[in-house]
């Protein structure tokens, strides 16, 4: 019986880095897709002669310190008024709901056509606000900005044309970040974020391959949202979910990573978290709904392998979280689960060292691409790596909640209306009463970074056949520091204990 448990544990660590490693060969080919295809960029082939009616949703809910600004940016932005309707889909039940009434009194009384649209409950949350605001809007194509947005006045003129190809059904552009160097944090989340939408996206896009709608920052053709069932709410990521529905039925999708939307990264790691754990948790529900259709279909393999990739990629998190259990256990003799068994030890160390590598080039990459000081952003990455293994647990339970179908509600990500100079009290301030009593997790993650700490010491006792290691360990260690001991003064913080 010990026997069959130790093979068993064996083929599955084993299993594990293989896994980790396929992603990891996923993200070059994607650095390879986006620099194969980076210079086939999009171009509209006609112009509008008379431009459409455009309706702009603002989806919103109890955001005091973000809404004025949002919607205020919006009326600025450079359109014939005549043409374009602003709708605020304000399910507020705080002080937002007099702020945005109150707002939008004033600009309606100097002629914007802008109005407020409040639902008395939440039912289907921001999927439900969405399609409640299709009902009166007066737009042919549907421009959505999250709260935290501050859109440029020429965003809708650079991007409406390329609508003029009547296969196209949404125009997304690439999220710019208000509070990049606010923090190791946001730094860190910019990084994270940029390699999405200039690797990622442009790879997809380019390559004919499927890519999403972010949610925020993109315009949509009114009459592809209908044809292809809607904003459903079925999923935590209905942005994603409506996206390959389009594509499923051969809309086409256009992106623009040469234009940016400004936004605000969450600046605090419990709203990070809740961020995360909605994207990876909704990206699983969207696999399940979509990914059985999708395979039976008659589109190109290529299309069909893409999508499992991005659909399934969050299942990469809880792969290291059982990983960095049983790495120990077989290289550091620990439990006597090795005695016995034999597997050259470099194989490991090149299965680690190729998806370490392959993630440091990933993010590399995208960096080289908008900064003229992405060497500097080198000394990033070995956090950046520590953050993506502190939020792992975090992530973990949004993959079992999807898997399992344990339904839960859209958490709203907490926004502080940052500025880029605003200083770190400033914000700090306003997080009081947002925080989530996130206690339980915040414990297992620093019980995982005590148990690395022990590994480390036993590594350092078992001399140079161990060493290789500690790298890896001590990375792992720190990143389940970070995000444990962080979560827990945030949450205490904010609660003002």
């Amino acid at each position: 019986m010990f026997d069959l448990l130790r093979y068993g544990l064996l083929g599955l660590y084993l299993l594990l880095l293989l896994m980790v490693v396929t992603f990891g060969i996923h993200r070059l080919v994607l650095v390879y897709l986006y620099y194969k295809y980076r210079s086939k960029g999009p171009c509209y082939q006609d112009r509008f002669s008379e431009l459409p009616n455009v309706t702009i949703q603002l989806p919103m809910f109890n955001e005091p310190f973000v809404a004025e600004r949002v919607i205020k940016n919006c009326c600025q932005i450079d359109y014939p008024e005549d043409k374009l309707q602003i709708q605020i889909l304000d399910d507020s039940t705080d002080d937002t709901a007099r702020i945005v009434s109150s707002v939008v009194k004033g600009l309606a009384t100097k002629g914007h056509n802008i109005v407020r649209i409040h639902r008395d409950n939440r039912h289907g949350f921001k999927a439900g606000a969405l399609e409640n605001g299709l009902k009166t809007a007066t737009g042919e194509f549907i421009a959505i900005f999250d709260a935290d947005f501050v859109p440029r006045p020429d965003i809708i003129q650079k991007t409406i044309h390329y609508f003029s190809n009547e296969k196209v059904g949404m125009v997304q552009v690439r999220w710019g970040h208000i509070n990049r160097n606010h923090s190791l944090l946001t730094r860190t989340q910019a990084i994270l974020l940029d390699a999405h939408f200039i690797i990622e996206h442009t790879a997809r896009n380019r390559s004919k391959r499927f890519m999403n709608f972010n949610g925020t920052a993109g315009i949509w053709r009114r009459r592809c949202i209908e044809q292809s069932g809607g904003w459903q709410h079925d999923t935590l990521t209905e942005d994603l979910d409506l996206s390959y529905r389009c594509q499923m039925k051969d809309w086409q999708f256009v992106y623009l990573p040469d234009i940016t939307a400004p936004a605000e990264l969450p600046p605090e790691i419990q709203g990070f978290k809740g961020q995360q754990f909605r994207w990876t948790k909704g990206a699983i529900q969207t696999g399940k709904k979509i990914l059985p259709q999708l395979l039976r279909s008659s589109l190109p393999w290529k299309i069909k392998l893409e999508a499992v990739f991005h659909l399934i990629s969050p299942m990469n998190y809880l792969f290291i979280s059982i990983l960095i259990l049983l790495l120990p256990v077989f290289r550091l003799h620990l439990l006597g689960f090795d005695k016995g068994l034999y597997y050259p030890p470099l194989i490991d160390f090149v299965l680690l060292v190729f998806g370490t590598c392959s993630t440091a080039i990933f993010y590399m990459c995208s960096q080289h691409k908008i900064s003229s000081n992405w060497i500097g952003g080198i000394k990033y990455l070995p956090f950046l790596m520590a953050l993506g293994v502190g939020i792992a647990l975090n992530n973990s339970r949004g993959v079992l909640e999807a898997i399992f179908g344990k339904e839960s509600d859209f958490e709203r990500t907490p926004k502080y209306g940052m500025q880029a100079d605003e200083d770190k009290h400033s914000w700090m301030a306003k997080t009081k009463g947002f925080a989530r009593r996130n206690y339980f997790m915040a414990f297992i993650e620093l019980a995982y970074g005590v148990y690395l700490s022990f590994c480390i010491n036993l590594c350092l006792q078992q001399g140079m056949t161990a060493y290789f290691l500690l790298p890896f360990l001590v990375v792992f260690a720190i990143g389940y520091y970070y995000v444990g001991i962080l979560t827990i003064y945030s949450t205490c913080f904010s609660l003002g204990k």
